[in-house]
């Protein structure tokens, strides 16, 4: 149980490491979450700092997910990956070393999901593309394809433990993505290309 903790507090420190922070610092000598939408994340990086900023913190962000899931699930067992894919989720989300200031965690939940089940990953991400592509709102396309994730494990007949798991994190997504929601039946969001 010690360990299974320890594990835990590990995958949340991790996902307090914010990819965009130190881009935003290296890159341009700025706070990113004081500029654009004061997202720390691949989006608003790639506004406010450009493609390669955007680029680089959404495969960092990705990475903190992929990497504490496969050591999880190598180290440990199927149920400790589980545990702390959530708990690099939560920590990119509100990461107590940033003031609980983060991300709105699509890319490090990607990467999470890597892991656990690539399937559902591959089918989630085209379907997110897809609506980013035909609406030009990257809010949206998250939005989605976190909703349909679950749904998409129910068709594959994945485990319920897994779906149930997979609600969760869409919960939280659409929770972190509220005041796009919002901007969004406002007709306020921004698009990624205007």
């Amino acid at each position: 149980m010690q360990e299974f903790i320890i594990w835990i507090i590990l995958a949340y420190f991790l996902g307090n490491i914010s990819t965009s922070y130190f881009v935003g610092k290296i890159m341009g000598n700025i706070d990113i979450r004081n500029h654009g939408s004061g997202n720390a994340g691949a989006t608003n990086a790639l506004r406010v700092l450009g493609v390669k900023a955007g680029v680089i913190t959404l495969i960092g962000d990705m990475f903190k997910g992929m990497i504490i899931v496969g050591l999880a699930k190598y180290f440990g067992n199927f149920q400790l990956a589980l545990a702390c894919g959530l708990a690099v989720i939560i920590g990119h989300d509100f990461p107590v070393l940033f003031h609980f200031k983060g991300g709105k965690g699509i890319a490090t939940s990607i990467g999470v999901f890597t892991f656990i089940d690539p399937i559902v990953t591959i089918l989630s991400v085209i379907i997110g593309l897809i609506i980013i592509l035909k609406s030009k709102y990257v809010s949206l396309g998250s939005i989605v394809a976190m909703v349909l994730a679950p749904f998409i494990m129910i068709l594959l007949k994945r485990p319920k433990q897994l779906i149930i798991y997979t609600f969760i994190i869409s919960l939280l997504t659409i929770y972190q993505h509220r005041s796009n929601l919002k901007r969004l039946f406002n007709g306020t969001e921004n698009k990624l290309v205007k």
